[in-house]
């Protein structure tokens, strides 16, 4: 009997108030408290105009070894820990992959992805391919992916490793249980330790950063408005006030 370990999963509050801040804005504050690169490299979205957030399960792919992984692909499904991985999925969830940017290898196909939305899985991240597009598109799950291919996971070139381990994807490293942002401007990785850092920093650049929208769309000088200056402080303060007294 195969066991793989389960994920800790961060507060909900935390993953709800990144999925309305996105990426930009998150990876952004994270380059401003030492993370220098937060963004995968390789996956792209094919949901345009979704945005997720959700804990990370982690699957990790290798190169094939035919001595470790030679049989077919149903001759013994539970040594298949791309099933494994699946197998923990809780509502939120997303699944990230390290395929290791293989073109061939389709990680997984409609029937595997049917289970995950199933049980509430909300988007996939793989550093390479599924297979069965159209029906896997028919589920309506968040998909950031290099691409789609005809291959089962296994037929060529790979064969999955570990299950909810340090991987990387990307070129960014996930740990089981971080938070993943994904839009349209790609995926990005919330380490769980930062997440109320970003949350709090994102909030308050959001604050001025609408007034300057405001400021820009009447004709403003975008050196005085984008960033603030402090100059404009003044106004900033007393626009926030007057935000204050008449809400919206």
């Amino acid at each position: 009997m195969t066991h793989t370990p389960d994920i800790k999963r961060p507060p909900q509050a935390w993953v709800d108030a990144l999925r309305e801040i996105g990426t930009a804005t998150a990876t952004g504050v994270l380059s401003r408290v030492g993370i220098r690169n937060a963004h995968m490299l390789g996956p792209v979205s094919f949901s345009p105009g979704r945005c997720i957030a959700g804990p990370a399960l982690t699957l990790q792919m290798l190169p094939k070894r035919e001595d470790i992984f030679g049989e077919s692909e149903y001759s013994d499904p539970e040594k298949q820990l791309h099933r494994h991985v699946l197998y923990h999925t809780q509502a939120g969830d997303v699944v990230v992959v390290d395929a290791r940017g293989d073109m061939h290898s389709g990680i997984f196909g409609e029937m595997m992805l049917t289970f995950f939305k199933g049980r509430g899985g909300q988007g996939v991240i793989i550093d390479g391919v599924l297979r069965d597009r159209p029906n896997v598109d028919g589920l309506g799950l968040g998909l950031w992916l290099r691409g789609f291919s005809p291959n089962y996971h296994t037929q060529t070139d790979l064969m999955p490793f570990a299950v909810n381990v340090p991987i990387a994807c990307g070129g960014v490293t996930v740990m089981p249980g971080d938070i993943i942002v994904a839009d349209d401007d790609g995926v990005i990785v919330v380490p769980v330790g930062l997440a109320e850092t970003v949350i709090a920093e994102s909030h308050r650049s959001h604050e001025w950063e609408d007034f300057s929208r405001e400021k820009l769309e009447q004709g403003g000088d975008l050196r005085r408005y984008y960033p603030l200056s402090d100059a404009a402080r003044p106004e900033y303060e007393a626009w926030k006030a007057a935000q204050a007294k008449h809400p919206l």
